[in-house]
């Protein structure tokens, strides 16, 4: 079996090379391409066959899936920050969503001289579908639940999801949409905990004095990147085609209840600095979703708590940053 990732130089990406090599497959049966990568891409080198591709350009992405036909495609790839989309809308809607009919176009054309080439296809959507829906008495949402997008991004993702239902229902490629709701750990940057924890490390070194933050009244639920791989493989062996699923974290958290954690591991004290950079323009007050469907269809369950996820993070950005070990 082969495993095509797009977007492999990102964190659930590289994690999800991990998982698989963790599994047994050896560097030729994982297939990872990135593009600007988020993540340090040496940390997974020898674990896949990796190769620098830009999903905005066809050929490219032609090119992989004509070269291996994998079995199992994870789109992964994408402009993934909602404040990123407000300064850059059209760059956003080029990744995301031209980025997801060149995999499904490619698809077709490998079909054209391998009419037998049937891969599944789990792509990555997210919970900023549901935008304006995701109130506290509308919480946690169900897959069915309407999608009212409040960014950008969320609407790049919205495009995502239902190309990907469309390729399903016209042309019998077997897809999941993925609803990913708000998911960090170890190797990520720019949400809110990395930001955070990242920023204590610094604290933690003297290189920094107050944590900046933006709107920590927001509540959340929080999945550990390592549950999230779990969620997505599962998926592919047992989710059904064409269906969209919520992944989600099944406990909530108000975002200013997270520093007294993230103090309590470093050892120090420290103030806030509310930082206006950080605001954005709409802010969704809740993000919880519903996960009943994939833990009927798939078994998952969640594993890692937000503790252990907090002091892993730590670790993580210490031994990259050079702080206390």
């Amino acid at each position: 079996m082969t495993i095509y990732i797009t977007g492999a130089g990102g964190m659930v990406g590289s994690h999800l090379i991990d998982y698989y090599a963790h599994k047994g497959f050896g560097p030729e049966q994982i297939i990872g391409t990135y593009y600007k990568p988020t993540t340090d891409i040496n940390e997974v080198r020898d674990k896949a066959i990796l190769s620098e591709c830009d999903v905005r350009y066809f050929q490219g992405v032609l090119k992989v899936i004509l070269q291996y036909r994998p079995d199992k495609i994870y789109h992964l790839a994408a402009q993934s920050y909602p404040t990123v989309s407000w300064e850059r809308p059209q760059e956003t809607m080029d990744i995301n969503v031209n980025g997801t009919v060149n995999v499904f176009e490619a698809i077709k054309i490998v079909r054209a001289t391998h009419p037998d080439y049937d891969p599944v296809v789990v792509v990555a959507c997210s919970s900023a579908e549901y935008g304006a829906s995701l109130t506290p008495e509308n919480t946690p949402v169900k897959e069915k639940t309407e999608l009212l997008p409040l960014h950008p991004y969320g609407v790049s993702k919205v495009s995502q999801d239902l190309l990907a239902y469309q390729y399903f229902y016209n042309d019998k490629i077997r897809t999941i949409r993925a609803r990913i709701f708000n998911t960090t750990g170890p190797r990520k940057v720019n949400d809110v905990l990395s930001d955070f924890t990242g920023r204590a490390v610094d604290i933690e070194a003297g290189r920094e004095e107050k944590l900046r933050v933006g709107n920590i009244e927001t509540r959340r639920s929080l999945t550990d990147v390592r549950d999230l791989i779990i969620a997505l493989h599962l998926l592919s062996e047992k989710g059904r085609w064409g269906e969209e699923y919520n992944i989600c974290g099944q406990k909530v958290y108000k975002i200013a209840d997270l520093i007294p954690i993230i103090k309590n591991e470093i050892g120090k004290d420290f103030g806030l600095f509310v930082d206006p950079i950080l605001m954005r323009p709409s802010d969704e007050p809740i993000i919880y979703g519903d996960s009943g469907k994939l833990i009927r269809d798939t078994g998952w369950e969640q594993k890692y708590d937000i503790e252990t996820t907090i002091v892993d993070m730590i670790s993580y950005f210490r031994a990259k940053k050079g702080g206390k070990i």
